[in-house]
Protein backbone atom coordinates (compact mmCIF):
# COMPACT_ATOMS: atom_id res chain seq x y z
CA UNK A 1 0.00 0.00 0.00
CA UNK A 2 1.23 3.32 -0.50
CA UNK A 3 1.79 5.66 2.70
CA UNK A 4 -1.69 6.78 3.96
CA UNK A 5 -0.57 10.52 4.44
CA UNK A 6 0.05 10.80 0.45
CA UNK A 7 -3.25 8.96 0.23
CA UNK A 8 -5.33 11.48 2.19
CA UNK A 9 -3.34 14.48 0.88
CA UNK A 10 -5.23 13.09 -2.73
CA UNK A 11 -8.42 12.49 -1.06
CA UNK A 12 -8.44 15.81 0.11
CA UNK A 13 -7.46 17.58 -3.11
CA UNK A 14 -9.82 15.42 -4.85
CA UNK A 15 -12.50 16.34 -2.33
CA UNK A 16 -11.99 19.88 -2.79
CA UNK A 17 -10.66 20.83 -6.25
CA UNK A 18 -7.77 22.92 -5.22
CA UNK A 19 -4.50 22.10 -3.32
CA UNK A 20 -4.82 25.50 -1.01
CA UNK A 21 -8.68 24.47 0.52
CA UNK A 22 -7.21 20.93 0.60
CA UNK A 23 -4.16 22.28 2.71
CA UNK A 24 -6.44 24.23 5.30
CA UNK A 25 -8.52 20.82 5.24
CA UNK A 26 -5.49 18.78 6.57
CA UNK A 27 -4.14 22.37 8.36
CA UNK A 28 -0.40 21.84 6.30
CA UNK A 29 1.05 24.22 3.79
CA UNK A 30 -0.58 23.89 0.11
CA UNK A 31 3.18 22.74 -0.66
CA UNK A 32 3.14 19.56 1.34
CA UNK A 33 -0.27 18.71 -0.04
CA UNK A 34 1.28 19.16 -3.60
CA UNK A 35 4.18 17.05 -2.94
CA UNK A 36 2.53 13.99 -1.33
CA UNK A 37 0.37 14.36 -4.81
CA UNK A 38 3.48 14.31 -7.05
CA UNK A 39 5.12 11.39 -4.41
CA UNK A 40 1.95 9.32 -4.80
CA UNK A 41 1.88 9.42 -8.67
CA UNK A 42 5.21 8.42 -8.57
CA UNK A 43 4.87 5.91 -6.41
CA UNK A 44 1.65 4.49 -8.35
CA UNK A 45 3.16 5.37 -12.15
CA UNK A 46 -0.02 7.39 -13.10
CA UNK A 47 -0.89 10.69 -13.28
CA UNK A 48 -4.07 11.69 -10.79
CA UNK A 49 -4.72 15.37 -11.23
CA UNK A 50 -3.75 17.94 -13.79
CA UNK A 51 -4.26 21.90 -13.26
CA UNK A 52 -6.87 23.46 -14.76
CA UNK A 53 -8.58 27.01 -15.38
CA UNK A 54 -10.65 26.57 -12.13
CA UNK A 55 -8.36 24.92 -9.99
CA UNK A 56 -7.08 20.80 -9.88
CA UNK A 57 -9.04 18.25 -12.28
CA UNK A 58 -8.76 14.66 -11.71
CA UNK A 59 -7.77 12.48 -14.81
CA UNK A 60 -9.30 9.10 -15.54
CA UNK A 61 -7.07 7.50 -13.41
CA UNK A 62 -7.15 10.20 -10.28
CA UNK A 63 -11.19 9.87 -10.39
CA UNK A 64 -11.61 5.95 -10.34
CA UNK A 65 -8.51 5.94 -8.09
CA UNK A 66 -10.26 8.60 -5.78
CA UNK A 67 -13.96 7.04 -5.47
CA UNK A 68 -12.14 3.85 -4.26
CA UNK A 69 -10.11 5.89 -0.85
CA UNK A 70 -13.18 8.51 -0.79
CA UNK A 71 -15.34 5.48 0.33
CA UNK A 72 -12.19 3.85 2.41
CA UNK A 73 -11.62 7.00 4.65
CA UNK A 74 -15.81 7.24 4.78
CA UNK A 75 -15.85 3.51 6.45
CA UNK A 76 -12.52 4.78 8.63
CA UNK A 77 -14.76 7.56 9.79
CA UNK A 78 -17.51 5.84 10.27
CA UNK A 79 -15.90 2.66 11.99
CA UNK A 80 -13.70 5.21 14.64
CA UNK A 81 -17.35 7.15 15.28
CA UNK A 82 -18.94 3.71 16.22
CA UNK A 83 -16.18 2.89 18.14
CA UNK A 84 -15.77 5.84 20.62
CA UNK A 85 -17.48 6.32 23.50
CA UNK A 86 -19.90 8.59 24.10
CA UNK A 87 -18.58 10.46 26.25
CA UNK A 88 -15.42 10.68 23.88
CA UNK A 89 -17.90 12.33 20.92
CA UNK A 90 -19.08 15.59 23.05
CA UNK A 91 -18.38 17.42 20.04
CA UNK A 92 -20.29 19.88 18.17
CA UNK A 93 -18.57 21.46 14.86
CA UNK A 94 -20.94 23.86 13.54
CA UNK A 95 -20.66 26.05 10.31
CA UNK A 96 -22.74 29.73 10.10
CA UNK A 97 -22.67 32.37 8.27
CA UNK A 98 -20.72 34.77 9.07
CA UNK A 99 -22.54 37.68 10.28
CA UNK A 100 -24.92 35.21 12.23
CA UNK A 101 -21.95 33.24 13.53
CA UNK A 102 -19.70 37.25 14.89
CA UNK A 103 -22.65 39.23 15.69
CA UNK A 104 -24.75 36.97 17.68
CA UNK A 105 -24.02 33.37 18.35
CA UNK A 106 -20.46 34.13 19.14
CA UNK A 107 -21.59 36.66 21.73
CA UNK A 108 -23.78 33.98 23.26
CA UNK A 109 -20.84 31.03 23.41
CA UNK A 110 -21.17 31.08 27.33
CA UNK A 111 -24.52 30.28 27.63
CA UNK A 112 -24.24 27.60 24.78
CA UNK A 113 -21.74 26.06 26.82
CA UNK A 114 -23.84 25.81 29.83
CA UNK A 115 -26.37 24.53 27.96
CA UNK A 116 -24.23 21.65 26.56
CA UNK A 117 -21.14 21.91 29.40
CA UNK A 118 -19.82 18.45 28.37
CA UNK A 119 -19.52 18.97 24.68
CA UNK A 120 -16.48 20.78 22.61
CA UNK A 121 -18.08 23.57 20.76
CA UNK A 122 -16.00 24.57 17.27
CA UNK A 123 -17.19 27.31 15.44
CA UNK A 124 -16.33 27.76 11.59
CA UNK A 125 -18.03 31.31 10.44
CA UNK A 126 -18.37 30.65 6.38
CA UNK A 127 -20.84 31.22 3.68
CA UNK A 128 -19.87 27.58 2.19
CA UNK A 129 -21.79 24.43 2.29
CA UNK A 130 -20.30 21.50 4.67
CA UNK A 131 -19.90 18.32 2.79
CA UNK A 132 -22.09 15.80 5.74
CA UNK A 133 -20.81 12.98 3.98
CA UNK A 134 -17.26 13.76 4.40
CA UNK A 135 -18.20 14.73 8.30
CA UNK A 136 -17.06 18.14 7.74
CA UNK A 137 -19.19 19.47 10.07
CA UNK A 138 -22.14 18.13 12.11
CA UNK A 139 -24.56 21.25 11.21
CA UNK A 140 -24.52 24.40 9.28
CA UNK A 141 -26.59 27.46 10.15
CA UNK A 142 -27.44 29.24 6.62
CA UNK A 143 -29.49 32.19 5.47
CA UNK A 144 -31.65 31.11 2.49
CA UNK A 145 -35.04 31.72 1.06
CA UNK A 146 -36.05 28.98 1.90
CA UNK A 147 -35.12 24.84 2.99
CA UNK A 148 -32.99 22.36 0.18
CA UNK A 149 -31.82 19.21 -0.66
CA UNK A 150 -28.98 19.10 1.67
CA UNK A 151 -29.54 17.05 5.05
CA UNK A 152 -32.70 18.08 6.93
CA UNK A 153 -33.50 21.96 7.81
CA UNK A 154 -35.72 23.82 9.95
CA UNK A 155 -36.26 27.60 10.21
CA UNK A 156 -35.34 29.32 13.02
CA UNK A 157 -36.45 32.99 11.93
CA UNK A 158 -37.93 34.49 9.30
CA UNK A 159 -35.87 37.62 9.34
CA UNK A 160 -37.06 41.58 8.43
CA UNK A 161 -33.90 43.17 6.52
CA UNK A 162 -33.57 46.78 7.65
CA UNK A 163 -31.27 49.62 7.44
CA UNK A 164 -29.09 50.39 9.93
CA UNK A 165 -26.39 53.60 10.75
CA UNK A 166 -24.52 55.00 13.86
CA UNK A 167 -26.70 57.52 15.90
CA UNK A 168 -23.47 59.91 15.24
CA UNK A 169 -24.11 59.30 11.23
CA UNK A 170 -27.64 59.94 11.83
CA UNK A 171 -27.20 63.06 14.38
CA UNK A 172 -24.87 64.70 11.88
CA UNK A 173 -27.18 64.43 8.68
CA UNK A 174 -30.22 65.27 7.24
CA UNK A 175 -33.38 63.40 8.56
CA UNK A 176 -33.89 60.18 5.88
CA UNK A 177 -37.28 60.10 5.72
CA UNK A 178 -38.26 58.24 2.62
CA UNK A 179 -36.53 55.66 0.66
CA UNK A 180 -35.16 58.47 -2.09
CA UNK A 181 -33.50 59.60 0.93
CA UNK A 182 -31.85 56.31 1.49
CA UNK A 183 -30.90 55.72 -2.00
CA UNK A 184 -28.35 58.91 -1.72
CA UNK A 185 -26.53 58.13 1.43
CA UNK A 186 -22.94 56.39 1.92
CA UNK A 187 -24.55 52.72 1.65
CA UNK A 188 -22.18 49.98 2.30
CA UNK A 189 -22.38 46.99 0.63
CA UNK A 190 -21.37 43.26 1.35
CA UNK A 191 -19.31 41.33 -2.11
CA UNK A 192 -22.06 42.96 -3.98
CA UNK A 193 -24.68 45.98 -4.70
CA UNK A 194 -26.95 42.99 -5.67
CA UNK A 195 -28.35 42.88 -1.41
CA UNK A 196 -29.58 46.35 -1.57
CA UNK A 197 -30.70 46.19 -5.22
CA UNK A 198 -33.17 43.37 -4.16
CA UNK A 199 -34.00 45.19 -0.37
CA UNK A 200 -35.03 48.37 -2.70
CA UNK A 201 -37.25 46.47 -5.53
CA UNK A 202 -38.87 44.29 -2.10
CA UNK A 203 -39.92 48.25 -1.21
CA UNK A 204 -41.23 48.68 -4.79
CA UNK A 205 -38.73 51.76 -4.76
CA UNK A 206 -36.43 51.72 -8.14
CA UNK A 207 -33.02 53.63 -7.06
CA UNK A 208 -32.12 55.81 -9.84
CA UNK A 209 -28.59 55.84 -9.16
CA UNK A 210 -25.80 52.67 -8.79
CA UNK A 211 -25.98 52.54 -4.72
CA UNK A 212 -22.17 53.60 -4.74
CA UNK A 213 -20.36 52.43 -1.58
CA UNK A 214 -17.87 50.08 -0.15
CA UNK A 215 -17.96 46.43 -0.50
CA UNK A 216 -17.00 44.59 2.75
CA UNK A 217 -17.49 41.06 1.63
CA UNK A 218 -19.12 40.01 4.91
CA UNK A 219 -22.32 41.15 6.75
CA UNK A 220 -20.15 41.63 10.00
CA UNK A 221 -17.54 44.13 8.67
CA UNK A 222 -20.51 45.84 6.87
CA UNK A 223 -22.08 46.35 10.78
CA UNK A 224 -18.87 47.63 12.13
CA UNK A 225 -18.08 49.86 9.53
CA UNK A 226 -22.36 51.42 10.01
CA UNK A 227 -21.29 51.52 13.74
CA UNK A 228 -18.25 53.24 13.11
CA UNK A 229 -20.04 55.93 11.40
CA UNK A 230 -19.22 55.09 7.63
CA UNK A 231 -22.51 54.74 6.48
CA UNK A 232 -25.75 52.61 5.96
CA UNK A 233 -25.62 48.92 6.18
CA UNK A 234 -28.62 46.23 5.34
CA UNK A 235 -28.89 43.71 8.98
CA UNK A 236 -31.23 41.21 10.29
CA UNK A 237 -33.03 41.78 13.66
CA UNK A 238 -30.49 38.90 15.08
CA UNK A 239 -27.11 40.26 13.31
CA UNK A 240 -28.59 43.73 14.96
CA UNK A 241 -30.08 43.24 17.90
CA UNK A 242 -26.99 43.53 20.22
CA UNK A 243 -26.11 47.20 19.09
CA UNK A 244 -29.72 48.35 18.72
CA UNK A 245 -29.98 47.35 22.34
CA UNK A 246 -26.75 48.95 23.03
CA UNK A 247 -27.52 52.00 21.53
CA UNK A 248 -24.77 51.50 18.55
CA UNK A 249 -27.00 51.16 15.72
CA UNK A 250 -30.44 52.45 15.02
CA UNK A 251 -32.54 51.19 12.33
CA UNK A 252 -34.00 54.06 9.45
CA UNK A 253 -37.37 54.48 7.97
CA UNK A 254 -40.14 51.89 8.72
CA UNK A 255 -39.65 48.77 6.40
CA UNK A 256 -41.24 45.30 6.12
CA UNK A 257 -38.30 43.28 4.20
CA UNK A 258 -38.17 39.77 4.26
CA UNK A 259 -35.33 38.51 1.57
CA UNK A 260 -35.03 34.98 3.16
CA UNK A 261 -34.52 33.47 7.11
CA UNK A 262 -31.75 31.19 9.22
CA UNK A 263 -32.01 27.95 8.95
CA UNK A 264 -30.36 24.90 10.84
CA UNK A 265 -29.72 21.91 8.69
CA UNK A 266 -27.80 18.62 9.77
CA UNK A 267 -27.95 15.33 8.39
CA UNK A 268 -30.93 13.05 8.17
CA UNK A 269 -29.55 10.56 9.91
CA UNK A 270 -28.01 12.47 12.94
CA UNK A 271 -30.84 14.40 13.25
CA UNK A 272 -32.02 13.04 16.54
CA UNK A 273 -28.42 13.53 17.99
CA UNK A 274 -28.37 14.31 21.88
CA UNK A 275 -25.90 16.94 21.31
CA UNK A 276 -27.57 18.10 18.38
CA UNK A 277 -31.29 18.06 19.75
CA UNK A 278 -29.93 20.01 22.96
CA UNK A 279 -28.39 22.79 20.14
CA UNK A 280 -31.55 23.36 18.71
CA UNK A 281 -33.39 23.49 21.59
CA UNK A 282 -31.30 26.05 22.77
CA UNK A 283 -31.19 27.74 19.49
CA UNK A 284 -34.94 27.81 19.57
CA UNK A 285 -34.97 29.80 22.91
CA UNK A 286 -32.18 32.53 22.09
CA UNK A 287 -33.70 33.11 18.87
CA UNK A 288 -36.53 33.96 20.91
CA UNK A 289 -35.37 35.74 23.73
CA UNK A 290 -32.77 38.00 21.59
CA UNK A 291 -34.30 41.68 21.72
CA UNK A 292 -33.62 44.34 19.34
CA UNK A 293 -35.15 45.52 15.74
CA UNK A 294 -38.12 42.77 16.61
CA UNK A 295 -40.94 45.03 16.22
CA UNK A 296 -42.83 44.94 12.89
CA UNK A 297 -43.63 47.43 10.53
CA UNK A 298 -45.52 49.27 8.22
CA UNK A 299 -43.94 50.06 4.37
CA UNK A 300 -41.56 53.46 3.96
CA UNK A 301 -43.03 56.60 1.63
CA UNK A 302 -40.56 56.13 -1.45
Amino acid sequence: MPPLTMVRAFEAVGRTASMRRAAADLGVCHTVVSRHVRNLEGWLGARLVESGPRGVVLTDEGRAFHRTVAAAFDLIAEATRELKPARARGLLRLWCVPGLAARWLAPRLADLQAALPEVEIVLKATTERPDFAHHEADAEIRYAAGPDAVGRSVLLERSRLFPVASPAWVAARAPVTRLADLEQQRLIHEESRDQWRRWFEATGHRPLGDLAGPRLWYASSALDAAGAGQGVALATRLQAADDIVAGRLVELLETEVDLGGYWFVAPEARWSDPVLARFRTWLARSVAETRGGETKRPAARA
